[in-house]
């Protein structure tokens, strides 16, 4: 009988524990520049990864190419995440607002990784983007940075 009672509470417990949309595992950063996060494919929240030119980061075997803002969020991201779902899409993917832990930021030590693609210039602000999305945008292009900066065509090997 005790045991029984254990189980039923653990089950009531169970059932009237809110959902958890928070994601958190092992990231990889696919060529589009979403996250594959445990399988399921994530869009990083209110920001657009416009398509730049192809580049080949050779310091790293194998070598990886992809446009330069890809490969940016692929060296940041190179660790677990934690994500928050915003929304679900009918393609099967979710947009998230997702984080890393880093030290010495100037983003503080939990990185938004849509706030830090737009602070590096990497990424685009969409319309429904956090009023903070939209002035890291700005701040990257009056400072030139990322695409917003001198264009770089491509690494050429020798």
């Amino acid at each position: 009988m005790p045991r029984l009672l254990l189980a039923l509470l653990v089950a009531l417990l169970a059932f009237q524990a809110p959902a958890q949309a928070e994601i958190r595992r092992l990231a990889f950063v696919q060529d589009d520049g979403t996250l594959k996060v445990g399988g399921r494919t994530v869009r990083l929240f209110g920001i657009y990864i416009p398509p730049t030119n192809r580049v080949c980061r050779t310091s790293i075997r194998p070598v990886r190419c992809a446009s330069r803002a890809v490969l940016q969020l692929d060296l940041r991201v190179d660790r677990f995440v934690a994500c928050d779902r915003v929304a679900r899409h009918t393609d099967r993917s979710e947009s998230a607002v997702c984080r890393i832990r880093v030290r010495n930021s100037p983003l503080g030590p939990d990185i938004d990784l849509s706030a830090w693609m737009l602070y590096h210039g990497w990424a685009v602000a969409l319309p429904n983007a956090p009023f903070e999305y939209l002035v890291l945008e700005r701040i990257a292009r009056e400072r030139e940075r990322g695409i917003w900066g001198i264009p770089v065509d491509r690494v050429t090997f020798r």
